[in-house]
């Protein structure tokens, strides 16, 4: 087994290279969506999330209401820490649980948004990176998902710089242009995981 680590900052195009990944054989262990599962209703994970910061970040139907804790979290470096603190080690375990339910021959990429600010980079073989200068970051955030830019910098700033991300990189898939450009370098990339 090759345990990946995939990373990127807010808008570079980590998810679509992870889709590439998974279309190619790779097994994805997504924290993004298992951080979602762990604070569905009824999980103690959204249980210690209310007690943390309130009923207030429930929406009415009783679900996290996303955008109003990340308005919270994100301008507060302590809340965000907070949230953290709760969220994490519980997608570490099921994180865990996935991959050991991977075969031995498989390519197990972990993506990961924010491996670098965790200091995760030491729990993988590799690390891949996906880059893209900040510019274009801030251009697909407000472009394609609709976010102030004030929301969208705000964000990008609670994250590693693009260079403590390139220091832990172990192999690199420049983001910064059109996306036919990207299934290239990242079909080089599955490659050189397969032969690790």
């Amino acid at each position: 087994m090759v345990k990946v680590g995939l990373t990127g900052g807010i808008g570079a195009g980590k998810s679509e290279v992870s889709r590439l990944l998974a279309s190619y054989g790779a097994v994805i262990v997504d924290a993004d969506r298992i951080a979602r599962e762990v604070v569905e209703p009824g999980t103690p994970g959204l249980a210690a999330v209310v007690a943390e910061f309130g009923a207030e970040v429930l929406a009415p139907d009783g679900t996290l209401d996303r955008p109003k804790l990340g308005a919270l979290v994100f301008s507060d470096p302590e809340k965000l820490k907070a949230l953290n603190g709760i969220v994490h080690p519980l997608v570490g375990a099921r994180s865990a649980e996935l991959e050991a339910s991977a075969g031995p021959d498989a390519v197990v990429v972990h993506d990961v948004p924010l491996l670098t600010e965790n200091g995760l980079a030491p729990l993988y073989d590799l690390v891949v990176v996906v880059d893209a200068a900040p510019s274009t970051q801030l251009d697909r955030l407000v472009r394609l998902r609709g976010m102030s830019e004030q929301d969208a910098s705000q964000r990008m700033a609670a994250q590693a710089t693009r260079a403590q991300r390139l220091a832990i990189a172990d192999l690199v898939i420049d983001n910064d242009g059109p996306l036919e450009a990207l299934e290239p370098q990242v079909r080089r990339v599955w490659e050189r995981l397969r032969s690790t």
